[in-house]
């Protein structure tokens, strides 16, 4: 769920902001047998009347003559979002019992002319009135720019498998500030129980199309709970659906005046009921700066509105400081009045310096240990949405134990930071741009793809108020020409039909997620072969970072325990910085040295090891210049790593396998005016 692309007229002062604010955030009856009923593709029992698909032709199955599987990747979409929200806030549902005429039609509160329709009258391009009416005429949508109507609809989701889509990610999403303010509501603002809720919905989604098909496990959409489970199904041809979660606060880790609202206990809990929903990734925070991490800002206008937003979930404003590198967050707009209206009285919104453009809110203690706990439940960690100073310790962290199971979904990570997530053997996808903006992102990548050997994605967030690409037009140069082949060349593709409405792409833009195929087409026609090629092995790279993330096993810290030296520890009559303090698995003790330069900190592993590794895990008296020394005696050392800039944070020295007994960190200039400090000296090997 994403919201960069919107910023429209106020309807009321107060609620459009709310939810100007909110935008930015974030069994089927018997029917006649299918007319073409020979295909394995086709249901045996379609509803009547339902949406066409106007795609002819077998799904491509198997594999390549390389033994890998062809086909796109959804990597960032929200097929059962109006389940969230209190239910009230996307219009439509991805399926209905009582066919597509229940599924698809307004809220109540849209009739009879759009008047009261809040959210999508500050969102989406209706001037604040739009034909309500769905089926079967769909006068004003599904469309580009409206952002409070279904886009998923059962029908288009097949659509997008039949034209080459082998695996969707599908977010289980909601906003619980937003739920609360939004006056039209049918349930509870709790996010875990939305996120139960849709993960319900879900499986009774693929219940509902494996009845069509004539009965359990029949179906083409399949939810997949590890990667073994994926490459099967999409061998077979049929849509892999993994489920994750994108919410501002999981497992209730909110934080209000900088005080967390969930425990240890609580990520365990949390993660263990999502991990038994079939959740395989997720996002620790979203929108909001919650216990877990800060969130990369939200730009401008909307970035104001957002901030209000903040207070009133928090308590606090966001914070900012000078970036430690290249990498920044998003700039936040001045303040308005109407944002300050939101506010209790005597609450001004802040101002910032343009020159402080990072969140200083990073990753926190609690994150860390929702980090650990999701590798150590072999879980994707999604990184798009974290400040920039919570990326970057996320990935010390997966980097210091070469965990491979990052994403970054659509295109909120750094782009200076691509690189370092394909060495991790990380995947990535970009937002569904128009086809021209597509294009030239991913050429600007292309080489890094080649050089790390992985495929590309796209990430819809269909369904998650975002705004999606608009018409080129019948006589632009990348006009679609229908019907079409599909990419995968086993299908062919004309205009889609849902009712009696027809969609073009070419004059209607990417309206749902039927259209998906149609946009790629598009894609191809802006000079982007060489993009529909990669594309085409997003699945099986993906895939290959699912697979690496369940083999993943950690290494062995054979420091642990270990007795420890030090050339000094720094004396306090009421903590103890001693050297073993930083050899005993808790992040919570440390060593400190004497407030000098030269000094260093070793440790004994009783016998010769063959190591390759050590990771320092800095406390705020970092090592700018120091080195890694090694010895079977003790006296007598080996240098086999060494850097002159360190930066502090969460240090990974990966050198070649050597053998020693003692291994040491040995000081040569501080990062500050204190001493050295480690909370934790580990080192990997044999």
């Amino acid at each position: 769920m994403t919201g960069h692309h919107r910023g429209r007229r106020v309807v009321t002062l107060l609620l459009t902001l709310f939810l100007a604010a909110a935008a930015a955030m974030f069994g089927v009856g018997p029917g006649p047998s299918a007319s073409a009923a020979n295909g394995w593709w086709n249901p045996t029992a379609r509803p009547v009347p339902d949406s066409q698909i106007d795609v002819t032709g077998a799904p491509f199955t198997g594999t390549d003559a390389n033994g890998k599987v062809r086909g796109f990747v959804d990597a960032h979409n929200h097929l059962m979002s109006n389940e969230g929200f209190g239910g009230r806030l996307i219009c439509g549902a991805t399926f209905s019992e009582q066919g597509v005429a229940d599924a698809l039609k307004d809220c109540p509160e849209h009739y009879p002319d759009g008047a009261n329709a809040l959210f999508e009258n500050v969102t989406g391009g209706a001037n604040g009135h739009h034909d309500p009416v769905g089926w079967p005429t769909f006068k004003d949508w599904p469309a580009h720019d409206s952002l409070s109507h279904q886009q998923d609809y059962y029908a288009w989701v097949e659509r997008a498998w039949r034209g080459g889509e082998r695996v969707l990610v599908n977010d289980l999403v909601t906003n619980g500030l937003l739920c609360s303010i939004y006056p039209y509501k049918d349930r509870s603002c709790n996010e875990m129980d939305a996120i139960r809720l849709e993960a319900k919905k879900s499986y009774e989604l693929q219940d509902y199309i494996d009845r069509m098909y004539g009965g359990p496990g029949k179906g083409w959409f399949r939810i997949v709970t590890d990667e073994n489970q994926a490459q099967k199904v999409v061998a077979q041809g049929k849509l892999a659906v993994v489920l994750g979660v994108e919410t501002s606060e999981p497992f209730g880790c909110k934080q209000i005046l900088d005080v967390p609202q969930c425990s240890q206990a609580d990520i365990d809990r949390g993660l263990d009921e999502l991990y038994g929903l079939g959740v395989r990734s997720m996002f620790l925070c979203h929108k909001f700066d919650n216990a877990l991490c800060g969130v990369r800002f939200d730009e401008g206008t909307i970035g104001v509105a957002v901030n209000a937003g903040q207070f009133l979930s928090t308590g606090t404003f966001w914070q900012t400081e000078q970036c430690a590198g290249p990498q920044a967050d998003n700039p936040i707009g001045l303040p308005t009045a109407q944002a300050a209206s939101l506010l209790p009285a005597g609450v001004s919104l802040p101002t910032y310096d343009n020159g402080a453009r990072c969140n200083t809110r990073g990753l926190t203690s609690l994150g860390e240990y929702a980090v650990r706990g999701m590798m150590k439940r072999h879980m994707m960690l999604e990184v798009d949405h974290m400040s920039v100073k919570a990326a970057n310790r996320a990935f010390e962290i997966l980097e210091s134990d070469a965990y491979p199971g990052v994403i970054s979904s659509h295109s909120w990570m750094d782009l200076q930071w691509t690189e370092r997530l394909y060495k991790m053997g990380g995947f990535i996808a970009q937002y569904d741009h128009s086809a021209d903006g597509f294009v030239a992102e991913a050429h600007r990548t292309k080489a890094l793809r080649d050089q790390y050997h992985v495929g590309y994605g796209y990430g819809t967030d269909m369904n998650g108020v975002g705004g999606w690409p608009g018409p080129v037009g019948a006589d632009a140069s990348n006009a679609v020409k229908y019907p079409f082949t599909s990419a995968d060349g086993g299908s062919v593709i004309d205009r889609q039909v849902t009712g009696d409405r027809t969609w073009d792409i070419n004059t209607d833009g990417l309206a749902h997620n039927g259209m998906v195929p149609d946009w790629i087409e598009q894609i191809r026609l802006s000079g982007g072969q060489d993009v529909v090629d990669d594309l085409l092995k997003g699945a099986q790279s993906y895939l290959d970072t699912w697979h690496a993330t369940e083999q993943h096993r950690p290494g062995t810290n054979l420091a642990a325990g270990a007795s420890a030296g030090a050339s000094s520890s720094e004396w306090n009559p009421f903590i103890s910085y001693k050297p073993g303090r930083a050899a005993d698995g808790d992040r919570s003790t440390r060593w400190a040295s004497d407030w000098s330069d030269d000094q260093w900190y070793q440790v004994d592993l009783g016998a010769a090891h063959t190591v390759h590794q050590v990771t320092l895990d800095w406390e705020r008296a970092y090592g700018r210049e120091y080195r890694i020394e090694v010895s079977n005696d003790g006296s007598t050392w080996q240098t086999v790593w060494s850097t002159a800039d360190g930066n502090g944070g969460l240090d990974t020295a990966v050198f070649t396998p050597v053998s020693a007994r003692y291994v040491r960190m040995h000081g040569v200039h501080r990062g500050t005016g204190w001493g050295y400090s480690l909370y934790e000296f580990q080192v990997i090997g044999t």
